[in-house]
């Protein structure tokens, strides 16, 4: 600041608030982008019986990534026997992985729904901001409801009631596929 010059306002009017809404909305839009793709991922992985060659799939990346590491830790075992029952692993892990990889990405896009409902959350001193949020979905997905934090507005309400039924049938969907998959790789060791 020098002499004689007078000093800047701060962005005080409605430009900042707006550019704050429109960053709250694109955030908004692509944390249900996200929410949207996980679920019918999960479904075409789990429920659907026949091959679907959707080519954005995170079924499809988690499984190549993993692939590609479990595959050049198998190259690295000399002993024949050892390295064919270390990838005989992979699938069992594979999709333990990709439910984890899936529960995550669901957790972190209703969290960022809080987030940009403006983390509308009310608890203890210190609850507020991205890690109250992430923390809030967490506890929500899984149906914990611990209670030190709870929505405050009409949307956080929402956002958590939504959330707390996907985890529902999110966590009932995995169950009920857990008995499916191990009769499958029964089958496959008694062939």
């Amino acid at each position: 600041h020098r002499p004689g010059a007078t000093a800047r306002k701060p962005c005080t009017d409605g430009r900042a608030l707006s550019m704050a809404r429109g960053m709250n909305l694109v955030v908004c839009g692509g944390a249900l982008l996200l929410i949207v793709w996980v679920l019918w991922d999960a479904f075409e992985t789990i429920l659907l019986t026949r091959r679907v060659p959707a080519r954005l799939r995170i079924s499809r990346f988690v499984l190549n990534w993993l692939w590609i590491a479990w595959a050049a830790i198998a190259r690295g075992i000399t002993a024949r026997g050892r390295r064919e029952t270390f990838l005989s692993f992979y699938a069992l892990l594979s999709i333990i992985g990709l439910l984890i990889i899936w529960a995550t990405v669901l957790i972190v896009g209703f969290a960022l729904l809080h987030w940009a409902d403006g983390s509308q959350l009310a608890g203890g001193i210190g609850n507020a901001g991205w890690a109250a949020d992430l923390y809030m979905s967490g506890t929500t997905f899984f149906t914990l409801g611990l209670g030190d934090l709870h929505p405050m507005s009409a949307a956080a309400r929402i956002i958590t009631v939504t959330e707390a039924g996907t985890g529902f049938g999110f966590l009932a969907l995995v169950i009920a596929y857990l008995p499916v998959l191990y009769q499958s790789f029964a089958r496959r060791e008694a062939r």
